[in-house]
């Protein structure tokens, strides 16, 4: 089978070596190049061993590429939606970094635009493969947890001064830096909130203008969720969790990141799960690895995405009102 012809442009998003380290090792693609506008992130990337012996070109030229098939935009998330409508633009699939922008009226622009040309728009929330958050959706879809009532989850990190100074330069924070990922989940499970609560703070004593101490509660007919995320938290890794309770049966992971196994609950024997509280095993994995593999099969037409354009649409108008963003731009 022939390899996919993808490039890469930007090196400045948060996630832009790892994605590259995955395709570069993929049997399913072929990299063929990196664009980086910047010349400081360039020189900056230069000297990182993810993107040893890349071709550097400049935008148009990797878009012009014979044969190129799919971008990975990993820019800084203020030029996101710019390089994404160019890549859409010139009929190409799309993988898109998190959160997407700032204009929800430009991402649903290229949504649309995407739709109708029969292009991919592959957002890079990294729990979708999570297994263990594979296991929370598969449980709920067959019904083993009941009706969700109450979802609350956290992500959050401690930010050194300079990663503080580059989150501030975004008015939604670190809902709008980390806890988009959670919101992805629970959008994916509840669906689009009735309303959204941002609740907002500035905690640090640092002079910056960094909103570190965020919460958002999102209201549903039935269920309410908690999202927070701060960039205060001692070993805020190792806390970051999520816990669905729904009528039935719950489930907790932690840590979000790698969990080796998620606590559930249940009000009586499922399929191979028994009555009351037991640890579950799951799988370990990579990130970035199967996100790549299943934009591999969509761009070969071997399957449809599992993430619709109206989930993705309605994940970025939550993250925007969670982080306290107008949605009208």
């Amino acid at each position: 089978m022939m390899k996919i012809k993808i490039g890469q442009i930007g090196t400045g998003h948060g996630h832009a070596s790892g994605k590259l380290e995955v395709y570069r090792k993929s049997d399913d693609y072929e990299v063929v190049g990196v664009a980086e506008p910047d010349d400081r992130l360039r020189r900056k990337a230069e000297s990182n061993p993810a993107f040893r012996d890349v071709q550097w070109m400049s935008v148009e030229q990797l878009l012009n590429t014979p044969g190129l098939q799919a971008v990975a935009v990993e820019t800084e998330p203020r030029h996101l939606l710019a390089h994404a409508e160019q890549c859409i633009d010139a009929g190409m699939h799309v993988h898109l970094d998190k959160p997407a922008g700032e204009s929800l009226s430009q991402f649903r622009r290229i949504l649309d635009t995407s739709a109708r040309r029969h292009l991919c728009v592959q957002m890079g929330y990294m729990y979708r493969y999570n297994p263990a958050v594979v296991l929370c959706r598969d449980l709920v879809k067959k019904g083993f947890l009941g009706d969700p009532f109450e979802v609350h989850c956290v992500m959050s990190k401690q930010l050194d001064r300079a990663a503080r100074l580059k989150h501030a330069e975004y008015r939604g924070g670190m809902m709008f830096e980390l806890g988009c990922h959670l919101i992805d989940i629970v959008v994916g499970l509840l669906g689009a909130p009735d309303s959204v609560l941002p609740v907002t703070e500035h905690s640090s004593d640092q002079a910056d203008e960094l909103l570190d101490n965020m919460l958002a509660v999102l209201k549903y007919p039935r269920a309410i969720a908690s999202v927070k995320s701060s960039g205060l938290e001692v070993e805020g890794f190792a806390r970051r969790h999520f816990v669905l309770c729904g009528t039935e049966g719950t489930i907790h992971i932690e840590p979000l990141d790698s969990p080796k196994v998620v606590r559930l609950a249940l009000s009586k024997e499922r399929g191979k799960y028994r009555k009351g509280y037991q640890d579950v095993p799951v799988e370990s994995y990579q990130r970035y690895v199967a996100d790549a593999a299943d934009f591999a099969k969509i761009i070969r037409g071997e399957k449809m995405s599992d993430w619709s354009v109206t989930h993705d649409l309605a994940v970025q108008e939550t993250v925007l009102r969670a982080a306290g963003c107008p949605t009208d731009t």
